[in-house]
Order: C-alpha cells, then sequence, then structure tokens
C-alpha cells in the first residue's frame, strides 16, 4: 500500500460525540457539544478549547454530567454547535458564534434532573454519566484545556443494557461518531475483544429499538 503525505486541518478521525452540562456562575447551566473524550476506567478524560465557557464552568465549579447522544440526535447537537455560553463571545469564536443563555431550548433537548451533581442530565441522551472534574488544565499548547472527570453513577436506557446485569450491550447502543466533522453511526458489528463481558449481544430486534 502506497501513502499520501497529507496536511489536514483537523484530526478528529472518528470520536463519539458528548454534550457537556456544566453549571454557570448564577446558578443557571451550559450545554456544550465536544468530540474529543476518551476513558481511562471510571476516568474521562475531555480536551476543550481554553477560551470556551465549558472549561471557564469546569475550573470554577467541577461538577458536570457527560451525556452520550445516539446517532439520530445529530441535528440537535448540531443546533448547539454555533452558540456559545460566554457574553461577550470570544473573539476566537466571534466569526462563527453567537451567545444563547438557554442551550436546552435551542437544541430541542430536555434537562433531567441529577442525582448527585447540580448540573441536569440530558433527558434524549442514552447514557448519562455524572461526574466530578478532578484535575483541569492547559495541555501543552496552550490552546486546549484538558479535564479529567471522575464518574460517580451512570444512568442507562434500559434498552441498551443486557437484562439482569450492569452491562451496557454493544449491540444495542450505538454512540453517534464525529468523523473528520461529518456525523455517523456505528455499522455491523465486525468482533470482540478477548476482554469482553458480553460476547453475544443481543438479538438484532432489540438492538433496532435502541435510542428510537
Amino acid at each position: 500500500m502506497s501513502h499520501l503525505t497529507i496536511e489536514p486541518s483537523i484530526l478528529y478521525f472518528g470520536t463519539p460525540v458528548v454534550l457537556l452540562s456544566t453549571e454557570n456562575e448564577d446558578g443557571t447551566f451550559n450545554l456544550a457539544p465536544m468530540s474529543s473524550a476518551w476513558a481511562l476506567g471510571n476516568v474521562i478524560v475531555l480536551g476543550l478549547g481554553a477560551e470556551g465557557h465549558t472549561a471557564r464552568n469546569l475550573a470554577e465549579r467541577p461538577e458536570l454530567v457527560i451525556n452520550l447522544p445516539a446517532p439520530h440526535l445529530w441535528e440537535a447537537v448540531e443546533r448547539l454547535a454555533p452558540l456559545t455560553g460566554r457574553d461577550p463571545v470570544p473573539a476566537s469564536k466571534a466569526d462563527r458564534s453567537r451567545f444563547e443563555p438557554d442551550k436546552f431550548g435551542a437544541a430541542g433537548l430536555r434537562a433531567q434532573p441529577s442525582d448527585g451533581v447540580r448540573p441536569p442530565r440530558v433527558a434524549e441522551c442514552p447514557l448519562q454519566f455524572e461526574a466530578t472534574a478532578a484535575r483541569v488544565g492547559l495541555d501543552v499548547s496552550g490552546s486546549f484545556v484538558i479535564a479529567e472527570a471522575v464518574v460517580s453513577k451512570v444512568h442507562a436506557d434500559p434498552r441498551i443494557v443486557v437484562p439482569g446485569t450492569q452491562h451496557v450491550d454493544p449491540a444495542a447502543w450505538s454512540p453517534l461518531v464525529y468523523n473528520f466533522r461529518h456525523y455517523f453511526g456505528l455499522g455491523d458489528q465486525l468482533g470482540h475483544s478477548y476482554r469482553s463481558q458480553t460476547p453475544g449481544g443481543v438479538p438484532e430486534t432489540v438492538s433496532a429499538t435502541a435510542g428510537s
């Protein structure tokens, strides 16, 4: 195979979209989409723009909810994309963003009370992680903030849980994937890791209802 050497403007090679709900200074709540998140045990590592409202909120009020939308919610995510909770709008976003205090309403999503943190969950999201940012700081470039969020409670749509277990069924759950600034869902299962505790999956009829 011969490869080309290229210089892409972004490196979003296919990562899950999450919606972060955080608390604003006045006690209201912000909701922001982001696509740089990955898990280490019960810690979710988040990459955020340094000038974004979410990064500021987490530095001052570390409680948050990490909401994972299903693919059919991509339009709600995209409605959030050009909005910011910062007023005035940061200079780096002035040409493409506008201030919006009611992010839930603007996206057409419903706020759902959390059990152990102040920010609400997104009712429409099949997976919701209540968490606290234990460490928040700049990355090596100084342009981004890395937050390490410790998850304290996981909420799951029962349609994506293996009955009688604590496992999310990977055959029933499909994340919304941000692939070089395009939205995708998952395709058919190809196989499973040798460490999988759910190797059999569930019947296709169950997976077809998840997130509907």
